[in-house]
């Protein structure tokens, strides 16, 4: 056999290996976010509703999606546990308190940094410049 017929099986072959151990690498990075629940969470489900875990059992989780309504779910339709600020922000449109650096920041976003310019208007020696390129004389 020669090793431009190798070649192909072998490429194929370590694609294959790559795709692989991402998948695995996802997988796992996932297992460990669904672990890290807590009673008092908030997460989001596969199907982008927000809820605040009660209970976490072995295979299911018991969510409260509002006051006094509970649901159980799997742990595999937990899409992301999120930390308490990214929660509120989405769920009660609760800003995160900015520090004082950042705070700066905001209040200098407000400001106009240069005055507008018209770009519709131009000067007459443009126009005619323009118009001797062209060959036809406008003036």
């Amino acid at each position: 056999m020669n090793l431009v017929q190798i070649l192909p099986f072998v490429l194929i072959i370590g694609v294959m290996l790559l795709m692989t151990r991402s998948a695995k690498n996802r997988q796992r990075q996932a297992t460990q976010m669904r672990d890290q629940m807590v009673p008092g969470s908030g997460i989001r489900t596969i199907g982008g509703m927000y809820a605040v875990v009660k209970e976490v059992n072995e295979d299911t989780v018991l969510l409260e999606l509002a006051d006094g309504v509970h649901a159980h779910f799997a742990k595999n339709a937990i899409a992301a546990v999120l930390d308490q600020a990214e929660y509120d922000r989405v769920v009660h449109g609760i800003e995160p308190e900015l520090d004082a650096h950042d705070a700066e920041d905001v209040e200098n976003a407000d400001e106009p940094a240069d005055e507008p310019v018209d770009l519709s208007k131009t000067d007459e020696g443009a126009t005619e410049d323009v118009s001797k390129t062209d060959g036809t004389d406008k003036k």
